[in-house]
């Protein structure tokens, strides 16, 4: 007797990278429609009940679901947001804005750091029309992004390595900040998830490592901030807003943050709409 989704009922489906892709599927469509229940996804992804129950158990291990009485939910929480799935569909107009304003502090013939935001990521298609430019960065949809034009466009790309970290898409560790002690950048763009007052935060160590290297390396660094992360907080500090150059945001950006940045010296700009 076979199972819906075609297996026997003692093996697992998809094994190996099918059932990383379902899980990933599984994650993406959460994120669509908020929540749904073990029994749905059952049935739109075409695999047994059980099955379902072992992708959601993995998941929620990972910080990335939570799950309730009769019913599954992305998990609202640091560790979750960090993830790249979440960041890529997260207030994308914003970021869009905050970039289109970015890229005016970038001159052709420049050096550049990226983080492994997907602020900075928005950034890449304008970067072919300002080079020629060095780029260095640790993330790989980045690097992918950039050498689609970087012949044409002038740009040379440098990929800081290291070990690879899949929520992140992005080199991190001992070997990525090592390589970051030997480099000089005319500019830093980069981002955070929590912004409270006027400290920047972040919830993964490892992450802030890397993010305080790249800042130590740049000679002006400029912080990509939609207002989803303004009143917020995570677990490690990573710099004052006065250490940065430029605070750029969007039109969500409230008063009352704005006058404690005003107060304490920040400058920022805030983006219009594109």
């Amino acid at each position: 007797m076979l199972r819906g989704d075609g297996q026997s009922p003692g093996l697992e489906p998809g094994q190996g990278a099918a059932k990383a892709d379902r899980q990933s599927r599984i994650t993406e469509h959460l994120l669509n429609v908020g929540d749904s229940s073990p029994q749905n996804l059952a049935k739109l992804f075409n695999v047994s009940l059980m099955t379902i129950h072992r992708d959601l158990d993995a998941l929620e291990r990972r910080g990335v679901v939570r799950k309730f009485h009769g019913g599954v939910t992305v998990q609202p929480s640091g560790v979750f947001e960090s993830q790249l799935p979440f960041r890529m569909k997260a207030n994308t107009a914003a970021k869009k804005a905050i970039a289109a304003v970015a890229l005016r502090f970038v001159h052709p013939g420049m050096s550049i750091m990226l983080d492994d935001s997907t602020s900075g990521l928005q950034m890449v298609q304008g970067l072919d029309q300002v080079g020629p430019l060095h780029i260095v960065t640790n993330f790989v949809r980045a690097i992918v992004g950039l050498a689609e034009h970087s012949v044409e466009a002038g740009l040379t790309i440098v990929g800081i390595g290291g070990m690879y970290d899949h929520s992140h898409d992005a080199f991190i560790g001992l070997h990525c900040l090592d390589q970051l002690t030997r480099m000089r950048a005319d500019a830093l763009f980069m981002s955070t998830s929590a912004v409270c007052g006027v400290d920047a935060f972040h919830q993964e160590e490892r992450i802030v490592a890397v993010k305080r290297a790249m800042m130590d390396a740049s000679m002006k660094r400029y912080l990509l901030l939609d207002s989803s992360k303004f009143r917020r907080v995570a677990l490690h500090n990573i710099a004052t807003l006065t250490e940065f150059d430029c605070v750029i945001t969007d039109q969500g950006a409230d008063e009352q943050t704005l006058q404690q940045w005003r107060s304490a010296g920040v400058e920022y700009e805030i983006a219009p709409p594109v």
